[in-house]
């Protein structure tokens, strides 16, 4: 279980990422924050953005239209 859930579902790209950005700043180090969403680019944004951060996708799946990525802040 996450420490904090955000529902990123109907949100275009970039909308979750920066929400997600958001979250985890106020999340302490080694919180997790999984992120609900319904755009099929998230995918994506999600893998890049954590390369890019340096947090890590702990994992990414997809029930139904709804796809669910869980991520480590890493600081």
């Amino acid at each position: 279980m996450a420490d904090e859930v955000l529902d990123a579902k109907g949100m275009n790209c970039p909308m979750p990422i920066l929400k997600a950005k958001k979250a985890l700043k106020a999340l302490p180090t080694g919180a997790t924050l999984e992120i609900l969403a319904t755009d099929p680019g998230a995918v994506k944004d999600f893998e890049a953005f954590c390369n890019t951060t340096g947090n890590e996708l702990m994992s990414s799946e997809q029930d139904g239209n709804v796809y669910k990525f869980v991520i480590k802040h890493t600081g």
